[in-house]
Order: structure tokens, then sequence, then C-alpha cells
């Protein structure tokens, strides 16, 4: 039984906590990137100071924490990362930051920036967020700072017309490209190749700075304050053996929160002894990171054997418990926004669960939509509601987590006496936006470069 108690936490992650960023900053080594013009340019991790225009700009970086009851006496908490209306996922925090970061070094130098940055979906849509913010908060000029995405045409349903879009000035400013050149996770190689090739002549001949922001250090800073927020929320010292689940391609988000755990136990806000474990939940697409953890490898001949149904035309298996009982396809992809495959995080990661406990669990959409109903009634009474058809989904991360926490319980992945808190790391559905066309199609270096530079 999964009740719905109406207990409530909330905070800003950056505003509330922005004396944890410098902190956070100097803990995980972070600095600034090579010179201006360079392949490797990055601003340094300087936050502008908190005026009421940046405030203004900072003030979509909301979160909440709620108890969500009992499931087979497993207490469940839920931290909702989704209250930005501009993306609807945790990607919102660490854009902000990218953004704030790049104002911080136009006011001191002057020099226009372009980030760039390759994506599955989600990235780029909450960087593109945090660039129209910037610019309606009068922070800089449309000519001083710009963002160019790059995204696989498996996630064109994604994107949503935003103000960058719909505006005519800035649109040819801030391009969104899709990408025909092959797999999805091309986009990296390709990005990677442009900035490369492409910085310096930028920088020459436009008086403007490429910034690939891929660093997984963007994202730990802003991720960190997860920690801090679980300490005044539902500390650790109250509470019994916990794990923190989290949808995950890459674990960008857990990692953040053990850096957030490092400074607090650094400053002594909070005890090594009672560090939570971890739960990694991925999808048949993309199961690396569970099969790293469990196998040492990310071999997909280590998944269990499937047989086919001839009942229901499904697939199951009852090897491994770790992974789906029954799907539609053993390669099905459930969200492409999940889609790398051997993540450089994945030994941190498994670390990290070695030291202080957890697992991986792997799900199916046929085990999503079966668990619907009751998350959907779950779900009834909060802020943001479950579509009434799966189908409407576009963004399963929650629904994919929820998941894979009831699996890991019935299948006692979860030890007695443990309780789960939940990331909530993305949900939307296709009525919460307007999907945005691309405005190029590329494949080379060169049609990007068309595209970004070609307006200037």
């Amino acid at each position: 039984m999964l009740s719905t108690p109406p207990m409530v936490n909330a905070r800003n992650l950056i505003t509330d906590y922005y004396d944890l960023i410098p902190a956070a900053v100097a803990r995980c080594g972070a600095a600034p990137g090579a010179a201006a013009g360079t392949p490797g340019f990055a601003p340094a991790f300087d936050l502008p100071a908190l005026t009421d225009d940046i405030r203004e700009f900072f003030a979509a970086a909301t979160a909440t924490w709620r108890p969500l009851g009992e499931y087979h006496g497993h207490p469940v908490q839920f931290l909702d990362l989704t209250g930005n209306p501009g993306t609807h996922t945790t990607k919102t925090f660490a854009s902000m930051l990218i953004v704030a970061r790049a104002v911080e070094h136009i006011r001191r130098t002057g020099e226009s920036i372009c980030i760039f940055t390759p994506t599955s979906a989600n990235k780029g849509i909450a960087l593109r967020d945090a660039v129209g913010r910037a610019l309606a908060a009068g922070l800089v000029k449309p000519d001083q700072l710009s963002v160019a995405v790059l995204a696989p045409a498996s996630t064109r349903h994604k994107f949503r017309s935003d103000r960058l879009a719909a505006d005519p000035a800035l649109r040819p400013l801030n391009p969104l490209l899709r990408f025909t050149g092959g797999a999805a996770e091309g986009v990296k190689a390709l990005g990677r190749a442009f900035v490369d090739e492409y910085a310096a002549e930028a920088h020459d001949k436009y008086g403007l700075n490429l910034w690939y922001s891929l660093d997984l250090r963007n994202y730990l800073v802003a991720d960190a304050a997860r920690a801090a927020f679980e300490a005044d929320a539902s500390p650790t010292s109250s509470a019994g053996p916990r794990w923190h689940a989290h949808a995950v391609s890459s674990a960008y988000g857990l990692l953040g929160y053990n850096l957030g755990r490092d400074v607090l136990e650094a400053t002594g806000r909070a005890a090594p002894a009672d560090r939570p474990g971890f739960l990694l939940v991925q999808h048949l697409g993309t199961p690396d990171m569970v099969l790293h953890l469990r196998h040492g490898s990310f071999s997909r001949s280590h998944l269990p054997r499937y047989r086919r149904d001839q009942a229901d035309g499904g697939w199951s298996q009852r090897e491994d418990p770790h992974f789906p009982e029954v799907t539609d396809d053993p390669d099905e992809v459930l969200d492409p926004t999940f889609y790398t495959h051997e993540p450089v995080t994945s030994p941190a990661m498994n670390d990290l669960i070695r030291r202080f406990g957890g697992d991986g669990i792997v799900v199916s959409r046929r085990e999503c939509v079966r668990r619907y109903p009751m998350l959907r009634d779950w779900f009834a009474g909060s802020a943001r509601p479950l579509p009434a058809d799966p189908a409407q989904l576009r963004e399963w991360s929650i629904v994919m987590a929820l998941t894979g926490v009831l699996n890991a319980i019935d299948r006692g992945i979860v030890p007695a006496g443990h309780e789960i808190v939940l990331h909530g790391s993305g949900c939307y559905s296709g009525a919460d936006y307007r999907t945005a066309e691309p405005d190029a199609e590329v494949s080379t270096v060169e049609g990007i470069a068309a595209m970004v530079l070609g307006h200037r």
C-alpha cells in the first residue's frame, strides 16, 4: 500500500545554497578552462553576486521534498527536481549555473560566449531555457550570450518551442540542430570535432568564444545541493538505513549528491557513518551501468536469456531479478534520453556502492505500464499529476525510477528496513509544450559551422 502524506518542504537549490557551490567547486578540483579562442575554453567557476536581477534569473531553480508513505514496509520519500516549467527536469540547476558563469565572464571581460552542447535532449532544452531567462532578465545582450544545441533525430519529439525559437532575432543566434549522421551518441564526437576545428576562427573572426560544456564538473557542482537539501528536509542522522534511487544514464546526479555529502561531512554537517546507498535504475537500451556494477563489464553478453512468450508476444526471463521479467523487446529503448554507452562514470559509481551499499535494476516499458495505474493514483494529488495515458509521456525518468524501486522491493533487492529517497529527475508529457522544429539537419562540422557562425 502506497499512501501520499501532504507534508512538503521546498527550497531554491541555487540561491538557498549559494555558499555551498564554491565549496563543491574546490572539493572536486574544478578550474577555468583554457584561454579564449581555444577548444578547451571555459569560464571560471565565479558566479555573480545575488542581486535582484540574478535572483529573478535563478527563481525557477526550485525543488521539493515530501514523504510518499510506505511500500511493503519501506518508507519512500520523493525529491522532486522537475519544478521549472521550462524544462520539467533536473538539468535546470546545472544549466543555470553554466549560464551564470558565462554571464559573469562576459561582464568581467566583455567577451562573447556561445555555449555549444551535444545532447540527447534535456541538457539542450535546459540550456536554451537558461539562456532565454538570462536575456529576459537583462543580464546580457543577445549578441553577447547564445547557445547552440546538437541533438539526435531520435529525440526530436522532446524539443519545445521556447522564447529563443519564437523570437526572429534570437532564433538564428541560438540554433537547434538535428544530427543525421548515425547513432545518437555520435552527437558528442561531432560536437567535439566542431569546437576543436572552429574555436580559433570563431574567436578571431567573430569575437566569439565557443564553450563545449559537457565537462562532468559543470553538473556535479549543481547537484551537490541535493545533499544540503536532504540535510535540511530529512537528515540521514535521524533516519534508518537509506538508499537513493535514480533513473540514470551516467549517474551525474548521484555523483553530484555525493560531492555534496563530501562537503557536508568535511564541515561536520553530516556524518560518514550514515551516508546512504544507491539504487541505479536503467532501461534495456542502455543497461551499461547495471551490467558494469554487477559483472565488471559493459558487455551485453551478461544480459539474461529472454525467451519468446507465444501467448502474448512478449519476452520473459527468470534468471536474474535485476533485469526485466517481461519486455516487448530485449533491446527496447524505453526513453532515448538515456543513451550513453560505456559511461566513464561507472567505476566511480561502483566504488560508492561498494562503500555505502546499493544495487542496480533495469526496467522495461511493459513493467512501467503495469505499474502505471498505481503510480498515477499516487501522483493524482500532487502538483504534477501523470497523464491518463502513459503513451502521452515524453520523459519517463520518474516512472522508470519508481518502477525500479517497487520491482527491487518486490524482488528482495532492497534490504529489509531500508527507506528509499526517489530522485525525481524528469517527467513531462506532450501536453506540457509545443514541439520545436530544428533550424537545420547536420552531419558534418562544416554544416554546424554554417549554422552557428553563419549568422554572426
